[in-house]
């Protein structure tokens, strides 16, 4: 399998990675342009190699900050003098370009009641990879809930663990009460998602910080959570605030993009 397929095959699993490649050589170098490397968001060498050492080692790190922020990069290395910052000594100029594979985003929906469901189609309907859960096995249904591509039933501490959280990754808290919040919360914030908003009233929210508060989560953490979530367009039917919530989402998608 070459490595336009293995990263192929990566996109299809929703796994994101970057296509690292030699645009130009001179001199002595280790690899000639045409060189080609895939990364993963860990740093893992997929397949490939660029030349090994210090000078791939620096593309790795570009790489995973290409899959973090989705925006492609150059390198460019003298291989001279180390002393002077040179990731090696073979005398010759190598550039990199660095191309972040990104999936496609995914909306993680935490609650499958009225506003959950609506939130389904309209996300679904503006391109968005979509995930249910809820401690409610019943209501965590394809029957119940359609639409979705993957529902994961069960406490949620659990089954937040086999979800990617990815940069890539839109969280929509939909919970019945903000204890659920306060039990998860912490989880999603250590995360490097690209949106949390939760549900609820000024006051829901207002109580859920004094609580993560006292589990120790700062006002630093707590500003990367959007509550109560939404845009404010006066929404009162399930289906108007999952409109409301869509549009908070995609906003924040095309402002990370811009």
């Amino acid at each position: 399998m070459d490595i336009f397929q293995i990263a192929a095959d990566h996109n299809a699993r929703n796994v994101p990675t970057a296509l690292c490649t030699i645009i130009r050589s001179s001199g002595s170098v280790p690899r000639r342009a045409g060189s080609k490397m895939l990364i993963g968001a860990n740093g893992q060498i997929i397949a490939g190699t660029i030349g090994g050492g210090e000078m791939e080692s620096r593309v790795i790190k570009l790489a995973q900050q290409s899959i973090r922020d989705g925006e492609i990069r150059n390198g460019k290395y003298q291989l001279a003098d180390p002393s002077s910052g040179d990731p090696g000594v073979c005398g010759g100029e190598v550039e990199v370009f660095i191309e972040p594979m990104l999936t496609t985003p995914t909306l993680a929906i935490i609650g499958a009641g009225h506003v959950g469901r609506a939130l389904v189609y309209l996300a679904k309907w503006a391109g968005f990879r979509v995930v249910v859960l809820d401690d409610r096995a019943e209501l965590c249904t394809p029957e119940l809930c359609p639409g979705a591509d993957e529902y994961l039933p069960g406490v949620l501490a659990d089954t937040l663990k086999k979800l990617a959280l990815t940069p890539q990754t839109y969280v929509a808290m939909l919970t019945r009460g903000y204890p659920i919040d306060v039990g998860i919360l912490p989880m999603l914030l250590q995360s490097e998602v690209a949106y949390i908003g939760v549900i609820g009233s000024q006051r829901r929210w207002i109580t859920a910080v004094k609580a993560l508060r006292e589990q120790g989560i700062t006002d630093a953490d707590l500003a990367h959570v959007n509550a109560p979530i939404g845009i404010e367009i006066a929404a009162e039917t399930p289906e108007e605030i999952a409109v409301s919530i869509m549009a908070e989402v995609i906003q924040r998608r095309r402002e990370k993009k811009n």
